[in-house]
């Protein structure tokens, strides 16, 4: 388990790499944070029904409502949060990432594998999230 925790924040550490300038840009523009939720829900559309990909589903739309309660002002996240969830969003949505995504299930590994590491690191900040919401309703 020790191995594949450390892989996983390999895996973000290179996502970081790749898209850290980019991502913090992002982050300070709602309009373009909408966009990129946008098309990560257009993406998911086209994956969601391949068995292999559904543990990408669940973290994804978390974050997704994780972003969309930030911005409207309805539960707040720290800059740091936001900025990882905005990274494996982004991670996910990127054509160039370390193993391209047209290999099928191969290669939505390495953005689940940034997904699930960015899910793990901000565990905390999920589950309260998630008490929120279930307050919502």
């Amino acid at each position: 388990m020790s191995e594949l925790t450390s892989k996983a924040g390999q895996m973000l550490d290179k996502a970081k790499s790749l898209y850290g300038k980019q991502v913090e840009a992002l982050a300070r523009q709602e309009g373009k944070v909408r966009e990129l939720i946008a098309n990560v829900a257009n993406k998911l559309a086209g994956i969601k029904n391949n068995p292999r990909i559904k543990k990408l589903i669940e973290p994804v739309a978390v974050f997704i409502r994780m972003i969309k309660a930030h911005f409207a002002g309805h539960h707040k996240l720290s800059s740091t949060t936001l900025g990882l969830i905005i990274l494996a969003l982004v991670y996910f949505l990127s054509p160039v990432d370390i193993i391209p995504d047209f290999l099928g299930f191969f290669g939505y590994a390495d953005d689940l594998s940034v997904i699930l590491a960015v899910y793990a690191k901000v565990k905390d900040e999920i589950d309260q999230f998630l008490d929120w919401e279930r307050t919502q309703i």
